[in-house]
Order: structure tokens, then C-alpha cells, then sequence
């Protein structure tokens, strides 16, 4: 079972926010997942379009996603997926 996990950025909006396990194996579904267990998540992650945001960036098992439009990407059952939001500032 895939398991999700989210950085400090994040957790700031969310406080009960924690390594989430998935039952699906596309992406796309994880993230429903994620938003129906944390409502109003991926309003943070994903644009109108229900696209990958510019400053957020997925990981699976240590590769960044390359497809950010339809985040059909297949998640290996025992995988690591770490959601980063970059952070500005200086």
C-alpha cells in the first residue's frame, strides 16, 4: 500500500496532517483519497484545472513526477510519495 507523505509547508494549514497510506495505485486517486480524508488539501496542490501547481512538486519512491497535467502516474504498491510545497521568502 502506497504511502503518502507531506511536508512541514503543508502541515502548517493542516495541523492533524500525517503519513497517509492509499489504497489506489494512480496518482490521480491517491490525491482524492488525500482530499476526502483532508478537505480542502488540494486546493494547495492542484490549480483550477485540477493540474500540479507550479510551486508543489510530487515525488514517487525519490523520482520527481514528470507528468504534472494528468497525474495518471502508477504508484508501485510499497512506494514512498512525498507532496513538497517550495516555500519564498528570503
Amino acid at each position: 500500500m502506497p504511502i503518502v507523505k507531506f511536508t512541514y509547508a503543508l502541515k502548517r494549514f493542516f495541523p492533524s496532517l500525517k503519513d497517509t497510506p492509499s489504497k489506489s495505485v494512480v496518482l490521480a486517486e491517491i490525491l482524492d483519497e488525500i482530499e476526502a480524508s483532508y478537505p480542502g488539501i488540494n486546493s494547495y496542490i492542484l490549480d483550477e484545472q485540477g493540474q500540479l501547481r507550479r510551486h508543489v512538486n510530487i515525488f514517487i519512491n525519490g523520482k520527481m513526477i514528470g507528468d504534472r497535467t494528468k497525474l495518471d502516474n502508477k504508484v508501485p504498491e510499497k512506494s514512498e510519495i512525498y507532496i513538497i510545497q517550495a516555500l519564498s521568502g528570503g
